[in-house]
């Protein structure tokens, strides 16, 4: 398992993971799922539901056909990380178009669903926020949904199909409704999911702003090094979730039949979370920017203060050091040579440098004003 796949930080971004995003070993999430009889070289479950009860799983992929040509049943067959060989049996099993097969092997595709005369092609990705690290990790996953089976391709373990298998045994009430019911399932866990990472970019950003009018100097590049951190994050779920709403729509046009209607309101729902995490990572995205700005602003006014708390002690120095040039002149003047000369020099240069001292701070340029006593 350790050298499982996933897409971290960008789509298609490769680094090595051997769990899925809820740490999960992902050799033995719903176990009973695991079929052990396939003509792919890839893993592969199998579900059966007849007449709306789950009636088998972890059965032979040969025998899915068997189950299709049953009015009364609906088959879920999940593949990870297949190659086109292991696609190859499902388009010659299912009569899938050439098109769609190289989508579903291609890496970094866009989240879509495309109509072909006989069934739906679906793109989505899971998404999970590293919280050490401030960067998204993706999970992409390709969909085949037909009349009486849900195919499910997923290119690694980030998305954990044991949770998905356990919100459709949550819900045995609503399997009846055949792939409407499967297909809710996955989208309600892939939205929900989003949801999540959404809610974690916000607590981070809190954190941020929290940071961000600290007194220690030495977090200023901590805070900007996390505010592009978090907005790339925040750029890249963008991609993943905005595209969602044309997903969803599609699938509950009512012209289309592919959803009835028992269960519209669920997939409503699904709509429902997907433009709120979609508005949600959009005013996420401006309040990272702005404190980016802040934060450069807060910077210039620090600068301003130490220019001009330098300035203040350039003036205070300059006044003495004009007067002892001055004495310091090869030129006869007023008690010259006199010890009543350089005591007047040194009350000058006292009394000019106090003036300017209280004059500067009375004005806030040697210390802030909330720091005057």
């Amino acid at each position: 398992m350790g050298d499982m796949e996933t897409r971290d930080g960008a789509l298609g971004a490769t680094t090595l993971r051997d769990t899925t995003f809820h740490g999960n070993d992902a050799e033995k999430v719903a176990a009973g799922t695991i079929c052990h009889d396939t003509p792919t070289l890839c893993q592969a479950r199998t579900r059966l539901y007849r007449n709306g009860r789950l009636a088998k799983q972890g059965f032979a992929v040969a025998q899915i056909s068997d189950y299709l040509e049953e009015d009364d049943s609906t088959v879920w067959l999940d593949l990870r990380d297949p190659d086109h060989n292991d696609l190859a049996v499902l388009q010659e099993e299912f009569g899938l178009h050439p098109l769609e097969i190289e989508d579903a092997v291609v890496e970094r595709e866009r989240p879509k669903i495309d109509r072909y005369p006989t069934h739906l092609f679906l793109t989505a990705y899971a998404a999970r926020l590293d919280k050490a690290t401030g960067e998204l990790a993706t999970s992409e996953l390709a969909a085949f949904i037909l009349p009486r089976a849900l195919i499910t391709i997923r290119k690694d373990d980030g998305l954990d199909v044991g949770k998905v298998v356990d919100r459709w045994d949550a819900n045995p009430d609503l399997a009846k409704h055949g792939v409407g019911f499967l297909l809710h399932g996955l989208l309600d866990y892939i939205v929900d999911g989003h949801f999540e990472t959404v809610q974690s970019l916000d607590d981070e950003v809190e954190g941020l702003e929290d940071d961000l009018f600290s007194p220690v100097a030495a977090r200023d590049l901590q805070v900007q090094k996390r505010s592009f951190e978090l907005r790339k994050s925040l750029v890249l779920l963008r991609r993943v979730v905005l595209p969602m709403r044309e997903v969803l729509n599609t699938v509950i046009r009512r012209d289309l039949h592919h959803v009835d209607e028992e269960m519209m309101p669920y997939y409503q729902d699904v709509y429902d979370h997907t433009l709120r995490a979609t508005e949600w990572t959009e005013s996420l995205r401006d309040l990272v920017t702005t404190i980016l700005e802040t934060h450069l602003t807060i910077q210039g006014n620090r600068m301003n203060i130490i220019t001009k708390k330098v300035t203040s002690w350039a003036a205070i120095i300059a006044v003495p050091t004009f007067i002892t040039g001055f004495y310091g002149m090869n030129v006869p003047y007023p008690d010259f040579g006199n010890h009543v000369g350089f005591v007047i020099a040194t009350v000058i240069m006292l009394g000019s440098g106090c003036l300017l001292y209280w004059v500067f701070r009375r004005n806030d340029w040697l210390l802030p004003a909330g720091s005057r006593s």
